[in-house]
């Protein structure tokens, strides 16, 4: 997915800049970059690959070489940024967290009005300079941005840094969030709020949806309202958001808890205890326990934070042995127990057979697997949500395939809790991993959980809800 921060400071900026951004490493794998801008000076960057290492490890040697007052950083899963533009708008640099779906579109009409790009990755257009350059198609950065809006089939979210503050533009749907954060003589923006407790910075502001602001030190300016609609993505609670960060005032951690104690309510099984599979698992598991009133109990633990998210690596050999080596079973917790499990979600489901056999291994008598979200039945046309490139890479379509020869056939049921269809999927996914029961959450008690109203969720992927 991506996240980004920015910041507009009286003082110099660096520190807040490499820490902030830093810690939005969770939101991604692939690449990140830091851009700064000094008065008299102009604006420095620096782009590095994340896919071998981490954001602090490649940055960090060279943090004496940003200066200025201002800056902005970004961890993408996409494309190299920030990109540098010099334009009739003035000079900038952006980042953005964004999926363009008609880019090759957006791309040849570029190209006919005789722009031109230079900023090519792995012999692919780079969507944020497509984007830079739609924004600079506009009479000022509103009108460019707001180009932006009406041209692009997708999502996107901005920080550009100009000689004047940071500008900060959110998704006209809202889909991905960013939240503005104030302290003595600096303002920051970010997509996940858990950069701002060791900075120093409170929440101020959560940007709306098609809104935007400009940042500087000692101000916040709105430059366009935000729409009335809102669907922002309701997997950032179930999976990417970290646990202290909050989205429209709505914490992660305690969404996740809810999560847990809601499905336990009604859940009539015996278990001996509720674990969770790290990260986005213990929240839930801890409310679980609770709802259930059984022990909570650490069977599976993570190793290091440092692991990649495991469907993030395009290979799936790599994928698997991620997915094995950053978690430990810890068999003196299982032995003889009805263990229950929570996870965040089952996408591919490639990786879960083998990880219950494990745990059968180490001694459990049954395993019982509760995930935090309804089965996935539709790819995101609006996020960078899994690197899948098929909705046949979802195991729940190729089981409809299956089912039905046609992947396709019947989705409105198979995603309702109830029908034949339902019970028939959720059945077989249990019976390939060998489990002693499995329950997904409903869209609606997921809803709940969050604590805002459906109609301002996205729960497309479950549902198939929102085709705007």
């Amino acid at each position: 997915m991506g996240g980004f921060f920015g910041t507009v400071c009286k003082a110099a900026c660096v520190t807040d800049l490499f820490y902030g951004t830093d810690y939005n490493s969770h939101m991604g794998t692939k690449r990140g970059g830091m851009a700064t801008y000094a008065k008299g000076k102009g604006f420095m960057r620096s782009i590095h690959n994340l896919e071998s290492s981490y954001f602090r490890t490649k940055f960090e040697h060279e943090l004496s070489k940003f200066e200025g007052n201002s800056g902005i950083g970004i961890i993408s899963d996409t494309d190299p940024q920030p990109i540098l533009i010099n334009s009739h708008l003035g000079k900038f640099a952006i980042v953005t967290v964004a999926r363009v779906n008609n880019l090759p579109e957006l791309e040849q009409d570029l190209l006919a009005s005789n722009m031109h790009f230079s900023e090519m990755s792995l012999s692919k257009t780079n969507q944020t300079e497509l984007i830079a350059l739609l924004i600079i198609q506009g009479k000022d950065f509103v009108d460019g941005i707001e180009n932006v809006f009406r041209k692009i089939k997708g999502s996107c979210s901005m920080l550009i840094l100009t000689e004047d503050g940071i500008i900060a533009a959110r998704d006209q749907w809202g889909r991905t969030p960013i939240v503005i954060g104030k302290k003595d003589g600096a303002y920051a923006a970010t997509s996940e709020t858990n950069s701002f407790p060791n900075l120093g910075y409170q929440i101020e502001h959560y940007v709306g949806p098609g809104e935007i602001v400009r940042l500087r030190a000692d101000g916040v300016e709105q430059m366009r309202k935000p729409n009335d609609k809102l669907q922002i993505c309701s997997f950032l609670w179930v999976y990417y958001g970290f646990p202290n960060s909050c989205y429209e005032g709505k914490n992660v951690e305690d969404a996740r808890y809810a999560t847990g104690y809601k499905m336990a309510q009604q859940d009539s099984s015996e278990v001996d205890c509720a674990c969770g599979i790290p990260d986005s698992g213990v929240g839930m598991a801890l409310g679980y326990a609770h709802g259930m009133n059984v022990p909570y109990r650490r069977a599976i633990s993570k190793y290091t934070p440092t692991w990649a998210r495991s469907f993030t690596p395009v290979n799936q050999e790599m994928r698997s042995l991620v997915a094995k080596m950053k978690l430990i079973p810890n068999g003196a917790m299982m032995d003889g127990k009805r263990v229950l499990f929570c996870d965040d979600s089952i996408v591919r489901g490639t990786q879960l057979t083998d990880n219950v056999q494990e745990l059968y291994d180490y001694g459990a008598k049954e395993i019982h697997m509760r995930i935090a979200c309804p089965p996935i039945i539709h790819s995101c046309p609006f996020l960078g949500f899994t690197s899948s490139k098929s909705d046949l890479e979802l195991m729940t379509r190729r089981l409809i395939q299956e089912f039905e020869g046609d992947h396709s056939k019947d989705l409105d049921k198979y995603s309702t809790p109830g029908t034949p269809q339902y019970e028939r999927l959720v059945e077989e996914i249990r019976r390939r991993f060998n489990l002693t029961s499995l329950k997904f959450n409903t869209v609606d008690t997921l809803v709940d959980a969050i604590g805002l109203p459906k109609c301002k969720l996205c729960t497309h992927c479950f549902d198939g809800s929102s085709h705007f």
